[in-house]
């Protein structure tokens, strides 16, 4: 069984690969599905973004498909026959929301199921926003990130 993990993954954390993980536990499978989202005026382009994911999950790759999207998650779903979507949740707030979107996509189509999974506590305060923040400022970022992106980070910072 496959399911899919949207998001915006800009860039992808510590929290993101944990819920990955814990994902796996459950499902053969993880499609992580990068949408574009421009309204979040994103720190790495769309490609970028899907190239960090790949080097993050490349332990992962047999399990673990890295995808792209620029339209609405129901219809990614149902274009590739999955009807199960994974989301991370880290406190109260996200749950809130999270419901929302999850009543919309299933008003949309009445098959789209949503999983929610919470990081291990250690991860449980990372968002991508706090990471891009860190970084900003020349914080350490080896607790925050996977160490395979924290160099395009770095380089990142001097653009």
């Amino acid at each position: 069984m496959t399911c899919l993990y949207p998001g915006t993954f800009d860039p992808i954390t510590n929290g993101h690969l944990d819920v990955i993980k814990r994902a796996l536990n459950i499902f053969d499978k993880v499609v992580v599905a990068i949408a574009k989202n421009e309204q979040k005026h994103p720190f790495f382009s769309l490609e970028k973004r899907k190239q960090l994911a790949l080097l993050a999950t490349e332990n992962l790759k047999g399990n673990v498909q890295i995808i792209t999207f620029d339209f609405l998650l129901v219809d990614l779903a149902r274009q590739m026959n999955i009807s199960t979507v994974i989301r991370g949740l880290r406190a109260v707030s996200d749950f809130e929301y999270e419901l929302q979107l999850n009543y919309a996509n299933n008003a949309l189509w009445q098959e789209f199921e949503t999983i929610f999974l919470m990081p291990h506590l250690r991860n449980a305060f990372i968002s991508s926003s706090i990471v891009r923040s860190v970084n900003e400022h020349g914080g350490d970022l080896s607790s925050l990130v996977p160490k395979e992106i924290i160099s395009y980070m770095k380089d990142r910072e001097c653009m």
